[in-house]
């Protein structure tokens, strides 16, 4: 009996072996220029105003976890801020235009309540100055970077049906700004408005009306930081991207007004949806969204060329995200891990490989050579990776050429033939607990990341290989590989 069951589980083995595919891809990658670069703080974190009741589908997944009711004495959450150095932490979301600050001539500050017939089921809310001073005094604690959202709908009146109009009422938020300049403060940017832009969600404001309140905040920014270094930048309008719309916002605010224009993506629809995990894994779907992202580009090349674009929020999945999905291995410690290894520096890759394979190549972080990402999204494909460098020079103890559809290149690294055999490089493989994507557990080179003993952040630690063994990805996973040798001159 004990033989018969060890051959059904030998057989169900060669199964699971037999029923994976293998594919050869090559990666092609040009380290000789910088195609363009990412800020510093580029992994940031929206902290929102939902009440602990904020509830969707039958779940109430908020919680304690909101800008006025989050326990900030709770040391995991400083030691996971620390841990990205400086985090930009974004204030804001859907209450956001409903929030009074306490403070001033504001005489009546009530808090959030459920009310049915009210923007997204709730009253407004209040933040009181005691809260606003314990937040900075825990920004300043963990080195985070601020965006304040400041409500935007303040002093408008309902035309029709989500539809707001008339002039924005900045005496509310002219006292939230010079109480938090007297205090000294550091804001790095203040953003207008929270998903007002096009048609809106829940309330829209028309661009030309939008555009004019932009230069009175402008103004009122300019005068109360005239004594006060760095000035911080204004951000809008933190809302879904509508071409016709973003465009007549910048050319009715005019030039330098607005800084950084903000927008949303929600591609994946619905948290709701049961065929989220299949729109996560599917490269045609996931690829849509570059379209918006070369709109937005060119709509402020032509409109707004002083202006950078953010993405000021992320959620992939809105209405609280997907219930077992989004708070999996599919989002968790790959943001570390892009923080600690990948650069500002973005290079371009060519390759013949499946687009079910995504990959990216950054210079590395605080050190010569690359970082690639590589994130296989295929449940049966496993893709073994042939990295190469578009430079001319020798590799080992020959020239060697390549193909990827067509295209010829020449392998490169850094090194001469005495010291080859030194080379190595690093992996960072991150795969879920038992194959299961929805698993809560996350495998760093096989073994599960977990807090340490102290409760500390662990330290990410890879696998060192040598720089010329083969290169593989398994079935829905991800994995980051520094190349410290690699010869990318536009690194330096």
């Amino acid at each position: 009996m004990g033989f018969c069951t060890a051959l059904l589980f030998f057989l169900a083995y060669l199964s699971a072996i037999f029923a994976q595919n293998f594919e050869d891809a090559h990666l092609v990658v040009n380290g000789t220029a910088v195609l363009a670069e990412t800020d510093a703080d580029y992994i940031c974190a929206t902290m929102d105003w939902w009440p602990h009741d904020k509830c969707n589908y039958n779940q109430c997944p908020w919680g304690y976890s909101s800008a006025i009711n989050l326990d900030l004495s709770e040391p995991l959450l400083a030691k996971a801020i620390q841990a990205f150095g400086h985090l930009r932490i974004r204030i804001g979301g859907s209450l956001q235009d409903q929030v009074k600050y306490d403070v001033g001539l504001n005489s009546s500050c009530p808090p959030f309540a459920k009310v049915r017939d009210r923007m997204f089921g709730f009253s407004g809310g209040c933040l009181h100055m005691k809260r606003w001073d314990e937040l900075n005094h825990f920004f300043s604690k963990t080195g985070a970077i601020v965006t304040f959202g400041l409500n935007a709908l303040s002093g408008r009146h309902q035309i029709r049906r989500g539809v707001w109009g008339g002039d924005w009422d900045s005496s509310n938020a002219h006292d939230f700004i010079q109480y938090t300049v007297s205090k000294g403060y550091q804001i790095d940017s203040w953003e207008f408005g929270n998903e007002l832009s096009g048609i809106g969600i829940g309330a829209s404001v028309g661009a030309e009306q939008y555009g004019r309140d932009l230069i009175n905040l402008k103004d009122i920014l300019y005068k109360l930081y005239h004594n006060f270094k760095p000035e911080p930048f204004l951000v809008a309008p933190g809302g879904f991207y509508d071409n016709t719309w973003f465009a007549k916002l910048l050319r009715v605010s005019g030039s330098h007004v607005v800084d950084v224009m903000t927008h949303h993506i929600y591609n994946l629809g619905a948290g709701v949806d049961p065929k989220l995990v299949s729109k996560i894994l599917d490269p045609h779907y996931l690829s849509r969204v570059s379209d918006t992202f070369s709109s937005l580009k060119q709509t402020i090349q032509r409109n707004g060329p002083w202006a950078s674009a953010w993405v000021g929020e992320s959620g992939g999945a809105y209405n609280s995200g997907g219930r077992h999905v989004s708070d999996t291995f599919i989002n968790s410690f790959c943001a570390m891990l892009w923080h600690q290894l990948m650069g500002k520096g973005v290079l371009a890759v060519d390759s013949d490989a499946s687009s079910y394979l995504r990959y990216y190549a950054h210079c590395s972080k605080g050190r010569v050579g690359i970082t690639l990402l590589l994130i296989n999204l295929s449940n049966q494909t496993s893709f073994n990776i042939n990295v190469q460098t578009s430079m001319h020079v020798n590799l080992h103890k020959k020239e060697k050429t390549k193909n990827a559809r067509g295209i010829k290149k020449t392998v490169s690294w850094i090194g001469g033939k005495a010291s080859d055999e030194a080379l190595s490089r690093e992996e960072y493989h991150l795969t879920p607990a038992d194959g299961n994507i929805r698993s809560k557990t996350m495998l760093l080179n096989g073994r599960r990341i977990e807090l340490t003993a102290g409760g500390d952040i662990p330290t990410l630690l890879p696998s060192f290989l040598k720089a010329d063994s083969g290169i593989s990805i398994s079935p829905l996973s991800m994995k980051f590989i520094v190349f410290p040798n690699f010869n990318a001159p536009g690194c330096r």
